[in-house]
């Protein structure tokens, strides 16, 4: 296991942390484990990870629940984009979600989680290259969620990106961690395979990685 995927990509975490100052402990690795079968989630379980990131809830609600029953400490991120109808499903689901993007699925999330009695913490994704093609808030129209999610009782994690493609993205991670401070978020789920050794050395707490532990996806 010394060099396996997960091995490297803990050292890659490890280098960056040291170039940054930073404690390795305080990153979390979400490996991204959308349209992998479950033999091949069950191999990096083996190696003794237990944090998986999942796009949509309906693979996952059909992947998980035997492979949570046959392994314990699972814990499971929702990291693609939700419609307001699967809030419900999400919340019983998952244990953090990190695409809170705007006002409509914030009230339905509230409403999921007083039915639910459970609190699922969220990263409000954060659209910070302005594209419109892409989920996320605007930086402009930040604080009016932030203000709204609290109202609501949703425990907020942190922010979330998904930085232009084929652009530099130090800048964008930047910017993240400048508009958590100022609103008063403490995570920053940022960085991929292609990007996530610059995403930890500019303050990320959760690095979303998929092709690097598992391969490219089938």
């Amino acid at each position: 296991m010394a060099d396996s995927p997960l091995a490297r990509v803990h050292a890659a975490i490890a280098g960056a942390c040291k170039a940054a100052r930073r404690d390795p402990q305080g990153i979390a690795l979400v490996a991204v484990s959308k349209t992998q079968a479950p033999d091949a989630i069950e191999a990096l379980i083996g190696a003794g990870h237990r944090l998986f990131g999942e796009n949509r809830v309906q693979e996952a609600a059909a992947k998980w629940p035997p492979l949570r029953e046959r392994h314990q400490g699972i814990t499971l991120h929702l990291i693609g984009q939700l419609q307001s109808n699967k809030a419900d499903e999400a919340v019983a689901l998952f244990d953090a979600i990190h695409s809170l993007d705007r006002a409509s699925l914030a009230t339905a999330l509230a409403r999921a989680m007083d039915k639910r009695g459970r609190r699922v913490p969220c990263f409000i994704q954060l659209n910070v290259g302005e594209e419109p093609q892409k989920g996320g808030v605007l930086p402009a129209d930040l604080p009016a969620l932030v203000a709204l999610a609290r109202d609501a009782d949703i425990p907020l994690a942190g922010l979330m990106c998904l930085p232009p493609v084929g652009i530099e993205p130090a800048p964008f991670f930047a910017f993240l961690a400048k508009l958590a401070a100022d609103n008063g978020l403490p995570g920053l789920s940022m960085g991929m395979s292609d990007d996530y050794p610059t995403a930890v050395m500019l303050g990320a707490t959760h690095v979303r990685v998929g092709t690097a532990l598992f391969g490219s996806r089938p």
